[in-house]
């Protein structure tokens, strides 16, 4: 099932948010759909791109559309052109394609976000046509609209400011300043008074404030209202009152003769304030996506017709020879032909060393060369390259929708139409009981403004941006956001062995010698070795010094081999092949694979090969425990060498000789006994237990099946990237109860104060500015204690240095 992700449009809060997603759900052919407000993307599956705009149209929150243009080639009839039109209108995400035969160009208006002008012009291209886009930089993307917007607060905020001060400031300073009142009274007098009043405040709704009523109205009078109705009928009941009380005064009781134009003003001065430091808040949560889309460089020098030259690397194509300088980011991933240089892949794995690169070694696009030149064959391009797809595996999932946004979606979807009621109920109660008509409408006015489901809507999606952007700088990926909720569940960690815990490759860890040296025979035995591909003889190639070529070598299968290494009869194999010769050799009672060498037909050698573990296992799992983690061990290795790890590495459970098929059963038993299970593995043989476990942890290094089913991936392939998923995962979800706790409790303590219910017990009152300036700073609260995720996992010296580098920006 196709999946679409596209930005919305006139989202503002969760009750918008919520209503555009119940519209996408309800669309014909969706199986599922996600709004997030703090990125105003909306994640789809299934349905129509036609469906889908439809039904976002008629909900009031439009999806922003972008129009891209395509030069074409080849086409020679209007048979051409309506295939070309085809190509393109098949392509979830375009609503509309049109192509101008005479002038060879395609348009097409495209849900903005979903889909690439470059990935158009290859579906062209595909179709027989060779296509490219046209006007790139008109192709305004999402966080140029950000800016753009950012441009307008401000421009209307300052706006709202200089034109709201003088009545704030003439209005509060009267009640301050008595002589100051005086003064006004004496030379402009009460009428001329309000009528400036009057002026000001209605350029400030007019101006700066339109956009309340622009969005906030039309919604109204579908019976569909959110944040911006109540702040539109807030401020225009607090200057209607005052109109009427200025023009038509006779229609009010005298004592009722009162204007509020300094509300209103106040008011809308307070919530673009509000807006403003949000849409600041929000260009953070999204920094990480911005710094690893920065990693890639804009050209490649390619090895094109004998010579060196600098093209786009959108031109690179897999084969080419690419070179690079000291210094220079890679562009694109594939296989070092010649060179030797360290490249800092920090960026991409969390991995602070720098990474010895020779001919043969893997590069990845994005990192950052040392001090040699390489030149590499490109492998990955475009779209395919690891930096590439970890920026779409993070942007998927910042765009989850975790479990616990349930009860604040439901909320949410209730929350403004109850606001209006509580509000109604509030003025009419006091227009019963209280002082009188200027008393009820400050206290409805105060309920209609202090409500603020934006922080409810925010409190959930921008944690989840900043945690996964945080930790995919960490070199841990989370491909599906709700495994951040699930990990913070997990009461057991079951690893895999090896190529998990251990290397994944034998190494010589012990060696004996008899009747010559443990190195001549270890020497002796490699070149026999020579020609085998077994992991064992590996090891022993690799820990010897001096080999030779062998002559004669015959494989014994299942036993060892034999061969003559400088005129001389070298026996290699396992204590059966010792056995079938006859030869006495010695019982082995280590736990690594026994290798006994015989030269000349007499015992020379007896060497243990294992698997060695990790360097950082141990502290891993140390870290675990003191999460009040239980930890266990599952893997098809004998008994004997399983509890041996397991009594290295402190594991609290082992179940070994497992098939992988067993590999789930022990997943469900670890469950019935502990609960919620997280398994980490990196082989084929460990998919079936990645997707039975409740979060399956792939490690980065291991086989593309284990990646793509496991929930996270540890790009680096360190074991210590469990544990920094782990923390972050109980930070991030720890981050979300503190805003979610803050904007229920804020609206559940407050909402009684505007409407007055301390006014009989201690004559305390809400002015509706106070709440214009309590309801902003709520959203700015929770966007600010989401940014804190961005300093998980510094030193407390950094932490701080990083937050007065933010203070002073």
């Amino acid at each position: 099932m196709t999946a679409l992700r596209f930005e919305v449009t006139k989202l503002n809060c969760g009750g918008c948010a919520g209503r555009a997603e119940r519209a996408l759900a309800g669309a014909e052919g969706v199986n599922t759909a996600s709004v997030n407000l703090a990125t105003k993307m909306a994640q789809v599956e299934g349905g129509t791109t036609a469906a889908l705009r439809d039904a976002l149209q008629t909900a009031g929150y439009p999806a922003a559309e972008t129009r891209v243009r395509l030069a074409i080639q080849g086409m020679s009839c209007a048979s051409c052109a309506g295939r070309v039109e085809r190509a393109l209108a098949a392509v979830p995400g375009v609503v509309d394609a049109r192509v101008n035969l005479a002038a060879e160009v395609a348009e097409a208006q495209i849900l903005s976000g979903s889909v690439d002008p470059k990935a158009l012009a290859r579906v062209v291209t595909e179709a027989g046509y060779p296509a490219e886009a046209l006007n790139d930089g008109e192709q305004a993307d999402a966080e140029t609209r950000q800016a753009a917007e950012q441009t307008r607060l401000r421009r209307d905020l300052i706006l709202a400011a200089a034109l709201t001060l003088p009545v704030f400031l003439g209005v509060m300073g009267g009640h301050l300043i008595p002589a100051l009142h005086g003064w006004i009274m004496d030379t402009l007098g009460m009428t001329l008074w309000w009528t400036i009043q009057f002026v000001l405040t209605t350029a400030v709704l007019i101006g700066p404030g339109r956009r309340f009523y622009q969005i906030g109205l039309p919604l109204l009078a579908k019976g569909a209202p959110d944040m911006n109705s109540l702040v539109a009928l807030g401020t225009l009941a607090a200057w209607g009152y005052s109109t009427v009380a200025l023009l038509a005064p006779g229609l009010l009781p005298e004592s009722a003769r009162v204007v509020y134009f300094e509300a209103a003003g106040v008011i809308v001065t307070l919530i673009l304030l509000g807006r403003f430091l949000e849409s600041r808040a929000k260009g953070r949560t999204g920094a990480a996506i911005k710094r690893l889309v920065g990693l890639r460089p804009s050209t490649a020098r390619v090895a094109r017709d004998g010579e060196i030259t600098e093209i786009d690397i959108a031109d690179v194509t897999p084969g080419d020879t690419v070179h690079v300088r000291p210094g220079e980011r890679l562009p694109v991933d594939g296989t070092v032909l010649t060179g030797r240089s360290y490249v800092d892949e920090s960026m991409i794995s969390g991995e602070p060393v720098p990474v010895e690169k020779t001919e043969g070694s893997q590069v990845i696009g994005g990192t950052v060369n040392g001090a040699g030149a390489l030149s590499f064959r490109a492998e990955a391009v475009g779209a395919d390259t690891m930096l590439a797809r970890i920026i779409a595996m993070v942007e998927q999932a910042q765009g989850a929708k975790l479990p616990i946004q349930a009860l604040a979606d439901k909320v949410v979807r209730w929350f403004v139409p109850v606001v209006m009621a509580v509000a109604l109920v509030t003025v009419l109660a006091w227009l019963a009981f209280g002082p009188g008509l200027t008393f009820a409408l400050v206290a409805g006015v105060s309920v209609l403004i202090i409500a603020c489901p934006c922080a409810m809507g925010l409190a959930t999606p921008t944690s989840i941006m900043v945690g996964t952007g945080r930790a995919a700088e960490l070199g841990v990926l989370f491909r599906k956001g709700d495994a951040l909720q699930r990990l913070d569940d997990v009461r057991v960690v079951a690893f895999d062995k090896t190529g998990t815990l251990t290397e994944g490759r034998p190494e010589l860890v012990r060696s004996e010698g008899f009747g010559m040296s443990a190195e001549e025979a270890l020497r002796l035995a490699a070149s026999a070795e020579a020609g085998s591909e077994h992991p064992i003889a590996r090891a022993l190639e690799r820990a010897a010094t001096g080999t030779t070529a062998p002559q004669d070598v015959e494989a014994i299968p299942g036993h060892g081999l034999r061969a003559r290494v400088e005129g001389r009869d070298v026996l290699v194999g396992n204590a059966r092949l010792m056995a079938c010769e006859g030869i006495d050799a010695p019982t082995y009672d280590g736990i690594e694979t026994p290798v006994y060498v015989v030269v000349d037909g007499a015992l020379a050698g007896l060497f243990g090969v294992a698997d060695r573990i990790k360097p950082g296992a141990r502290v891993a799992i140390d870290a675990l425990h003191a999460q009040g983690l239980k930890v266990a061990m599952i893997t098809g290795d004998a008994q004997p060498v399983a509890d041996s790890v397991a009594r290295d590495l402190a594991i609290d459970h082992v179940h070994a000789e497992t098939l992988p098929d067993g590999k789930t059963n022990a997943v469900k038993d670890l469950r019935a006994r502990y609960g919620a299970v997280a398994f980490v593995g990196d082989g084929i043989n460990d998919a079936p237990a990645l997707a039975e476990a409740d979060v399956g942890l792939a490690i980065g290094t291991g086989t593309d099946v284990a990646i793509e089913t496991g929930d996270v991936v540890l790009v680096s392939g360190d074991v210590n990237g469990v544990v920094t998923a782990s923390a972050l995962s109980r930070a991030v979800m720890r981050n979300i109860r503190q805003n979610l706790f803050w904007a229920f409790g804020y609206n559940v303590a407050l909402i009684p104060v505007a409407a007055g219910l301390l006014y009989p017990i201690a004559g305390l009152m809400l002015s509706p500015m106070l709440a214009a300036g309590a309801m902003s700073l709520s959203s700015v609260f929770v966007l600010s204690n989401a940014l804190r995720l961005r300093r998980f996992g510094e030193t407390p010296e950094k932490a701080g240095k990083t937050m007065m580098q933010e203070a002073h920006a």
